[in-house]
């Protein structure tokens, strides 16, 4: 018998997109503008890039970025011009050589997907492509705004979709929980589910310099606010190590 998908390879197909309409290329624009105000530079390799919306945003910006997804529902939304600077492939082995880029990105809560072993592998992963004294920005979710505002059911209607979320913290607090149901008006359903895991910060420096990265700041959202317990978001900035002792 085979194993059932992970959930996410379930959860990234048509119909993702109807859940999360505000992420769309306006608020990608600002994002990377601001991320360029406060470091980010060089070549850029946006890991989990879904339809690419900041692949495209940094292609405007002047950068000369490349993305990278598991999903090919999401990949084949992305803007025809992007084609060439997408490819498919998995976090965990990323299909690039040692030191191809300058800077890489994860963003919209993209890392966190796996245990805790994998997880670690994609941020040694993403040291192994990047450049000595590369930079690498994930942005996670906070996890005590989390705790604190998670909304156990929400029912929400979008034109002929009616859209339940149910939410809960698994992991003794460590992972967050989402089960999605969209239904249109003739009755059609899908079904997903969404798990990732929360770290604190303490734990992601740990994490980082573990496999070869070094944290350099964390901030609370993407103007570069300072980061606090009811923050929107935690940027995570960080380093590849120049030498081996740096």
């Amino acid at each position: 018998m085979d194993s059932p998908r992970p959930w996410y390879d379930t959860a990234f197909e048509d119909g993702y997109l109807d859940v999360y309409p505000h992420r769309d290329l306006a608020p990608a624009r600002a994002e990377v503008a601001g991320l360029a105000r406060r470091g980010l530079s060089g070549r850029v390799l946006d890991l989990g890039c879904g339809f690419a919306r900041h692949l495209l945003a940094l292609r405007e910006h002047g950068f000369d970025a490349f993305g990278l997804d598991r999903s090919l529902a999401l990949l084949g939304r992305a803007e025809p011009g992007l084609r060439g600077r997408l490819a498919r492939g998995d976090f965990r082995a990323l299909p690039f050589r040692g030191g191809a880029f300058d800077s890489a990105l994860m963003l919209f809560s993209s890392f966190g997907y796996f245990d805790e072993g994998e997880n670690a592998r994609v941020l040694a992963e993403l040291a192994r492509v990047l450049a000595p004294g590369g930079t690498v920005v994930l942005d996670l979710m906070n996890p005590a705004r989390v705790k604190a505002t998670l909304v156990p059911e929400s029912r929400t209607r979008r034109g002929a979709l009616e859209i339940l979320e149910r939410r809960w913290l698994e992991r003794d607090g460590t992972r967050v929980v989402k089960d999605v149901q969209v239904r249109n008006d003739d009755g059609d359903e899908r079904r997903w589910r969404e798990d990732v895991r929360l770290y604190e910060p303490g734990e992601l420096e740990l994490l980082l310099a573990e496999n070869g990265l070094v944290l350099t700041r964390c901030e609370g959202d993407f103007d570069g606010r300072p980061f606090t317990p009811d923050a929107l978001r935690q940027i995570v900035w960080a380093r590849k190590r120049a030498r081996a002792r740096d």
